[in-house]
C-alpha cells in the first residue's frame, strides 16, 4: 500500500476554519499598529471639520506611530486588541475558513470553480461574517480612534465596558452600526483578497514558477494585499467614519460618503492608503503564510494519531 503524505490529504472544513482564525489572531498581534495608525488617518479630516482650521495632528503612518507613542503612550497603538482577536477568531473563521466549502457548494462538490463562482463564494463568506461578527469591529474602531485626553478620560474603559455602553446608550443596534457598509466591504475585501491570492497561487503552481510553499504563499499573499487595498480603500474610509461616528452625525452610510465627497474632495475616499496597503499586504503575508502552516501542521497530526503505525 502507498503511504499517503499528510500534506497531500486535503484539510477538512474544521481545520480550516480553525486554522483560518488562529492565523488572523497572529496576523492582528502583528499588524494592529499599522490598523490603529490607519483609523486615526482616515478620521482626521472628519475632526479637522468639526473643530474648525485645525492643525493637522497626524502625517503618515509612521509619524502617527511616533505621535500616538508620544502624547498617549506605546499601548495606545494596541487600544481594542481584544476586540480585534475576538473579531478575528469569529470573523475570519468564517469568511476565510469556509471559502472553499462555498466554492464546492456553488459547483455542486466539483473541484473546478470559474472566477463567478469563487467571486461567489467570496461575497457569500465574507457577508456572513460580517453579520456574525459586526459588534466586536464596531467596538474595535471606537477603541482605536478614541484619543486619550490630557485628563485621562476615555470614551470607554474596557472592552465589555464598550460593549454595554454601546448598547445603553445607542440600542442593541447600535452594535451593528454600519453593518450594510461593512458587508459591502467585506463582500469587496473578500472577492479581491481570497480570489486574487487563489488565481495568483493556482497560476505559479501550473507553470511551475515555485512549488507550494513560503515563497508562493508570500508573493500570492502580497499581490492581494495590493489590489484589496486600491478596490476596498473608499468603502473602507466611509466604513470607519460612520462606525465611529456619534448618534445623529450621519443620517446614513451614502449620507457620510456624500459629506465626505462634498466637504473633502474624491482624495478622502483614500485617506489612510499607505497604511492601509501596509497593514493589509503585511496582514495577507503574515496570516496566509500562517495559514498554509496551521493546515498542514493540524493535518500531520491528524493522520498522526490515525495511523500510529
Amino acid at each position: 500500500m502507498v503511504a499517503i503524505k499528510p500534506t497531500d490529504l486535503a484539510p477538512t472544513t474544521a481545520v480550516k476554519f480553525v486554522g483560518a482564525g488562529t492565523a488572523a489572531c497572529i496576523a492582528d498581534l502583528v499588524t494592529f499598529p499599522l490598523d490603529t495608525a490607519k483609523v486615526r488617518l482616515q478620521i482626521q479630516g472628519e475632526a479637522q471639520l468639526g473643530h474648525g482650521a485645525q492643525a493637522v495632528r497626524y502625517r503618515g503612518v509612521f509619524g502617527t506611530i511616533t505621535t500616538m507613542v508620544r502624547t498617549e503612550g506605546a499601548r495606545s497603538l494596541y487600544s481594542g486588541l481584544v476586540a480585534g482577536l475576538q473579531r478575528q477568531m469569529s470573523f475570519a473563521s468564517v469568511r476565510i475558513g469556509l471559502y472553499d466549502s462555498m466554492k464546492q457548494f456553488y459547483t455542486h462538490g466539483s473541484d473546478s470553480a470559474s472566477i463567478v463562482t469563487r467571486l461567489m463564494a467570496g461575497c457569500t463568506t465574507g457577508a456572513m461574517a460580517v453579520m456574525f461578527a459586526q459588534p466586536t469591529d464596531v467596538v474595535k474602531v471606537r477603541f482605536q480612534a478614541q484619543v486619550r485626553l490630557a485628563d485621562g478620560v476615555k470614551r470607554y474603559n474596557g472592552t465589555m465596558d464598550a460593549y454595554r455602553t454601546i448598547a445603553r446608550d445607542e440600542g442593541v443596534r447600535g452594535l451593528w452600526k454600519g453593518c450594510m457598509p461593512n458587508i459591502t466591504r467585506n463582500a469587496i475585501v473578500n472577492c479581491c483578497e481570497l480570489v486574487t491570492y487563489d488565481i495568483i497561487k493556482e497560476l505559479i503552481l501550473k507553470y511551475d514558477l515555485m512549488t507550494d510553499n513560503l515563497p508562493c504563499h508570500f508573493t500570492a499573499a502580497l499581490s492581494a494585499g495590493l489590489c484589496t487595498t486600491i478596490v476596498a480603500s473608499p468603502v473602507d474610509v466611509v466604513k470607519t467614519r460612520f462606525m465611529n461616528s456619534t448618534s445623529g452625525q450621519y443620517s446614513s452610510a451614502i449620507n457620510c460618503a456624500y459629506t465626505m465627497l462634498t466637504k473633502e474632495g474624491p482624495t478622502a475616499f483614500y485617506k489612510g492608503f499607505v497604511p492601509s496597503f501596509l497593514r493589509l499586504g503585511s496582514w495577507n503575508i503574515v496570516m496566509f503564510v500562517s495559514y498554509e502552516q496551521i493546515k498542514r501542521t493540524m493535518m500531520r497530526t491528524k493522520t498522526s494519531w490515525e495511523s500510529p503505525f
